[in-house]
């Protein structure tokens, strides 16, 4: 395939999506986009090697959407993920693109959740299911859903789902679904048993390998404030002050910072919500939801919830804590800056947080500028 920037318009695509692009403001495909909707759309199956962050959910929901049988009352999409919170961010995601096709119905299923809650969801036809492996096989075996008919199956961060264990739940689902199914592997690595799944079950899928282009990567600034660490709350408020911010999201590295942090914050007039590992899926769900209809401005949380937090108009994030794992930061910052605006992203530096800070920045090639606080 050529190097040829490719367009929304010359991918063919219908006007029911075309008009939800443009009602989010997605304007050009990212590379992963451009590569792996044509292949898709060619009812081939693909083999994607594509990091987070660069348009993936895109990528497949499109493809899916656009061939959907909408006469046809049976699971026609299934979604596998690792994580509730990517499944839900995925769901959200499609409900989005697909707000001009009438009749459309996606929902997930995940652990955390009543199962009679799911069961009666399926009861009302979705065409696409959003999964966690172990939970969509639990309803399988309980005769809830029927997953024998699907025509796509996509495996989302395959190298994560091997990772926590689901690569023989994976082979299961694969196995009890039909054939001549479309495949859509992505995986930001390859190791071993995700090779073992293509060979065994994806012969003669396209492959492409996916590096993402400056472009692909929202317009975020990011900033390291090189401050004690008693004095970052005051700091977080005193940028908010300064730079007109009034969305934002503050990750700690714990639960007990979280709290300690959000109530700080509360006692300095922000009005704040926390979300953690600790917080039940039905309460995370109400504050999430609270936080998108703006009836909070500030959501202090721990990385259990980063990757889930899907929300277009977060004017900032601010890393209290430097993250403990190279990757949460990508995440992290990755929750501004969403459907084509412009975000920030300030990183609080105490002395000891120095050389995982420099770890970071080496790793996710990023190039932070410093941010010069006025003392008052």
């Amino acid at each position: 395939m050529s190097d040829k920037e490719i367009t929304f318009e010359e991918l063919d695509l219908s006007p029911e999506i075309m008009n939800s692009l443009k009602k989010m403001g997605v304007k050009r495909p990212t590379t992963v986009q451009q590569k792996a909707i044509p292949i898709l759309m060619d009812n081939l199956s693909i083999i994607a090697k594509a990091p987070t962050g660069t348009g993936k959910t895109f990528a497949f929901s499109i493809p899916i959407l656009e061939y959907l049988n909408m006469s046809a009352s049976f699971v026609q999409g299934l979604i596998l993920c690792p994580t509730r919170e990517l499944a839900l961010q995925i769901t959200s995601e499609m409900k989005g693109l697909a707000r001009y096709i009438k009749g459309f119905n996606v929902c997930a299923i995940i652990g955390g959740q009543s199962i009679n809650v799911q069961a009666e969801r399926i009861r009302k036809k979705p065409q696409v299911v959003v999964a966690t492996p172990g939970r969509l096989l639990d309803l399988v075996e309980r005769k809830l859903i029927d997953i024998s008919n699907i025509y796509t199956l996509v495996l989302d961060e395959a190298d994560e789902m091997l990772k926590m264990g689901f690569i023989r739940d994976i082979k299961r689902i694969i196995a009890i679904t039909p054939e001549d199914k479309q495949i859509a592997l992505f995986s930001a690595t390859m190791p071993r048993e995700i090779q073992d799944i293509t060979w065994q079950f994806m012969e003669g899928a396209a492959e492409i390998d996916v590096v993402p282009k400056a472009e692909d990567h929202p317009d975020i600034a990011e900033y390291v404030i090189e401050i004690p660490e008693k004095d970052k709350v005051n700091a977080i408020v005193k940028i908010m002050d300064k730079e007109g911010i009034r969305k934002a999201i503050v990750f700690c590295n714990t639960k007990t910072q979280t709290e300690k942090v959000a109530c700080q914050l509360e006692l300095r007039g922000l009005s704040v919500n926390m979300l953690h590992g600790n917080i039940g899926q039905g309460t995370r769900n109400r504050v999430m939801d609270m936080y998108r209809k703006d009836k909070f401005d500030v959501l202090v949380a721990t990385d259990v919830i980063a990757r889930g937090i899907d929300v277009d108009d977060v004017e900032a994030v601010f890393n209290h804590d430097v993250p403990n794992e190279n990757e949460f930061y990508l995440h992290r910052i990755g929750r501004t800056g969403r459907a084509g605006r412009s975000g920030k992203a300030y990183s609080f530096v105490a002395y000891k947080d120095r050389p995982r800070m420099d770890e970071i920045i080496r790793y996710t090639a990023c190039n932070p500028e410093t941010y010069e606080l006025e003392n008052s």
